[in-house]
């Protein structure tokens, strides 16, 4: 049986005291995969992740989720969403979500407007390739930017119909942004692993028409 690992903040991991805060989006780097695709990633972008992942495994309404996946149902762990219209679960996820769009707006062309959360809560917790094709995903370039807070999992990525595989660890409030045609050439997973791994939680901001 696989047990669960509790937690363990990064050194990096500090803010005010245990005060969640965004750093600057100066640092973000942008790695190229090719087929007009691409991924922006920025290390510890949100300061006291770690209190911010604690106040969001006690405060959000987490429940459990099927979606249509490959023409089969499959199991969505601990998800959790919010529309343009509803209040962010933590004020730190609006402040992140105004700072994406404004960072982004000249190649974006729109606000981010959507809030899903997925908990991991160990290793078995995992999902499975796909791109965020669902509506105007399916037809154009857009953008999904991921915050995680937690421990690291590998954020996998691959061309559509398999390829080599593109790995980033995210966690401790990294920031990880797929645009151009990401989602339509390429896909990415969170796999199951049989190491000992701690709780995460993915925090992603969207366009409207995009899931």
């Amino acid at each position: 049986m696989q047990s669960t690992v509790h937690l363990q903040p990064s050194l990096f991991d500090d803010a005010d005291g245990d005060r969640a805060a965004l750093g600057p989006l100066t640092g973000v780097r942008r790695e190229v995969l090719g087929a007009g695709a691409w991924v922006d990633v920025l290390p510890g972008w949100v300061r006291g992740a770690a209190g911010l992942f604690e106040q969001l495994v006690a405060q959000v309404p987490w429940r459990a989720e099927r979606r249509e996946m490959y023409e089969r149902m499959v199991e969505v762990p601990r998800l959790a969403s919010y529309g343009e219209r509803d209040a962010p679960p933590h004020p730190l996820l609006g402040e992140a979500r105004a700072a994406l769009s404004a960072h982004y707006a000249a190649e974006l062309g729109e606000p981010f407007r959507t809030l899903g959360l997925c908990y991991y809560r160990d290793g078995r917790d995992s999902v499975a390739w796909h791109g965020d094709r669902t509506g105007r995903g399916e037809r154009e370039d857009t953008m999904v930017a991921i915050v995680s807070v937690g421990e690291p999992r590998a954020l996998l990525l691959r061309p559509r119909g398999g390829g080599p595989v593109v790995r980033h660890p995210v966690g401790h409030g990294d920031l990880l942004v797929m645009g151009g045609s990401c989602q339509r050439t390429w896909e990415h997973a969170i796999a199951k692993t049989a190491r000992p791994v701690g709780p995460r939680i993915s925090i992603q901001f969207r366009p409207r028409g995009v899931a």
